[in-house]
């Protein structure tokens, strides 16, 4: 098994990056491969709709977003971790979502994903249904915790204070831990539930 956590802060060490640490202490004690991706320290921008990506199979632009795809594609769980700027994700966090998601053509159906948000106190529940739609959308289980995932602070460090959000971070590592090996069996097991209708595209003019 192994997790993707993707690390939407700018700042090296700072509160984000402490609650993937708290996550990465679970999946190593129950024997799941993790590798982070710091994207908050990149230049990204947002889509452009060229649809390079629907016919070269990789985006347009050639920075971090080509660069994780492989690693998304063969991991079995996706975390996002963003830090709230103005009631929602950062922006950086939103343009690479967006595109790696777009330019992807592999299914990330029953990948499991989970996503938390970090603020000095308000955004965080919003910032957090942004992040999740990304999963709901492309069919990944949503590993839920105890609570909202949210975890607060403002200067560095001051996320270890908030220990219900630690411990929420915890929780939901060990139920994508939990979620990740029993799809896993099941795939074995009942094949045939991961077969599909025909997708049906509509839209309200016709």
């Amino acid at each position: 098994m192994k997790v993707l956590l993707l690390l939407g802060s700018p700042r090296k060490e700072g509160n984000s990056a402490l609650v993937i640490k708290e996550m990465r202490k679970v999946f190593s004690e129950y024997g799941v491969e993790s590798e982070v991706a710091e994207i908050g320290n990149k230049s990204i921008r947002g889509c452009a709709s060229c649809g390079y990506c629907e016919t070269h199979g990789e985006c347009v632009f050639k920075d971090a977003v080509n660069e994780v795809a492989p690693k998304f594609k063969e991991a079995d769980g996706l975390v996002v971790v963003s830090p709230v700027y103005y009631g929602s994700p950062n922006g950086t966090v939103i343009s690479f979502l967006d595109r790696l998601f777009y330019s992807t053509s592999f299914s990330k159906r029953y990948k499991v994903g989970a996503a938390f948000a970090v603020a000095r106190r308000g955004g965080t529940t919003a910032s957090f249904d942004v992040l999740n739609k990304y999963f709901t959308i492309s069919g990944m289980p949503v590993a839920s915790g105890d609570y909202w995932n949210n975890v607060f602070g403002m200067e560095k460090g001051e996320s270890l204070k908030d220990e219900e959000g630690l411990r929420n971070a915890r929780i939901v590592a060990k139920r994508m831990v939990f979620l990740m090996e029993a799809i896993a069996l099941e795939k074995e097991k009942r094949p045939e539930l991961l077969e599909e209708e025909n997708r049906v595209w509509t839209h309200f003019i016709k």
